[in-house]
């Protein structure tokens, strides 16, 4: 008998959030780069204006041009699905909307003068989710830790030694944020 194989829909958080990704590219082409500007950035502006908490979560749907994108989206594609798998559909969810509202915070306060956009910060919490799904009680896994490590170093080496548009304390942030649920989640395991 021939077998038949269809494709699944393995991770849907994922999914939805690499489809919202594509669709404010596309909507931000269309009007000519104003849709970044508006929904899809993050920068200091008064809590008085609704927009203000819109582009606090848009913004990591928000990317500067189709490589931009695909780079966020390679990495989210590959590791996001074990996290899912692993964490659920809430919690990768969850951290995913963390994510945005804590780098978002951190632009909005600490670098006044400065617009954000783009998942990487999603990315590296995603990044260090995955690399806690080898958790078990009472024991931290070594590629946790050296993952952590190299992270962490090559981020602050790079924050303090190279002048570019990247922001590493989002990606910091990011990592951090996904520490931070790899632990309460398996604690609560």
């Amino acid at each position: 008998m021939k077998k038949h194989y269809r494709i699944s829909l393995n991770s849907p958080v994922i999914l939805a959030f690499a489809a919202a990704a594509c669709a404010a590219l596309v909507i931000n082409t269309v009007t000519f780069g104003q849709a970044n500007r508006m929904y899809f950035s993050v920068y200091s502006y008064p809590w008085s204006n609704p927009m203000t908490f819109v582009r606090l979560f848009g913004h990591v749907l928000g990317h500067s041009g189709v490589m931009h994108l695909m780079n966020n989206m390679m990495y989210i594609l590959l590791v996001g699905p074990t996290v899912e798998s692993h964490f659920g559909h809430g919690t990768t969810a969850l951290a995913i909307f963390t994510t945005a509202a804590v780098t978002g915070l951190a632009v909005m306060l600490f670098m006044p003068g400065t617009a954000l956009l783009g998942a990487s910060g999603v990315v590296f919490a995603m990044i260090m989710m995955s690399a806690a799904v080898g958790f078990r009680e009472g024991d931290i896994p070594l590629t946790f830790i050296l993952v952590a490590l190299l992270y962490l170093g090559q981020q602050v080496y790079q924050g303090l030694a190279v002048t570019d548009n990247i922001s590493q304390l989002t990606h910091i942030i990011g990592g951090v944020v996904g520490m931070i649920f790899a632990f309460v989640y398996n604690r609560k395991r």
